[in-house]
């Protein structure tokens, strides 16, 4: 029914415009019809709004060596946490800028360095993927769409996840960079 509605309809819309049918060639009424009729691709809908996009101005060494200062820092609480839990379950790793926390049966949390984007990412069981953007005025990693720092989301799951309050002390990689 649709496709007979267009081949009656598109040629009365062609003759007017003299541009849309060929004189060489029988007119397309499919291609017609997603150009005239159908939503455009570009203009998508998307159930969350579109990601916001930073651009930092941070130089390039300067991002290594916080991005470093923190994956040390979040490596060496997490080891230290996880030697007073005692649980073989619970393992943390970090090779190659990427440190993996896994919490058996809780999920994994894998969180690493992305320097073309000067961030960090962190995948989370419980909140899903999430990028941190470094601000120097807060000297700490925020997530663009809340502003949250990357310490307190990993301090109130891990508590929440292991029962017990965590502090993995996160905050102020650039002071740890200065001592």
């Amino acid at each position: 029914m649709f496709c007979r509605t267009l081949r009656v309809l598109v040629p009365r819309l062609a003759r007017g415009t003299g541009s849309i049918v060929s004189r060489t060639r029988q007119p397309n009424y499919y291609g017609l019809a997603f150009r005239v009729l159908l939503p455009r691709r570009h203009d998508r809908m998307m159930s969350t709004p579109p990601p916001h996009i930073n651009v930092s101005d941070l130089p390039m060494d300067r991002y290594h060596a916080l991005s470093e200062a923190t994956m040390d820092s979040l490596l060496e609480s997490l080891e230290t946490l996880l030697d007073e839990l005692v649980d073989s379950n619970y393992e943390v790793e970090y090779h190659s800028g990427v440190l993996t926390l896994y919490l058996g049966e809780k999920g994994t949390y894998v969180i690493n360095k992305q320097p073309p984007n000067k961030q960090i990412w962190l995948s989370s069981p419980f909140s899903g993927p999430k990028r941190y953007d470094y601000s120097e005025a807060d000297d700490d990693w925020l997530y663009s769409r809340d502003s949250q720092a990357l310490g307190k989301l990993l301090n109130r799951e891990l508590t929440r996840a292991l029962g017990q309050p965590v502090d993995l002390g996160l905050k102020g990689p650039a002071s740890q960079l200065q001592s």
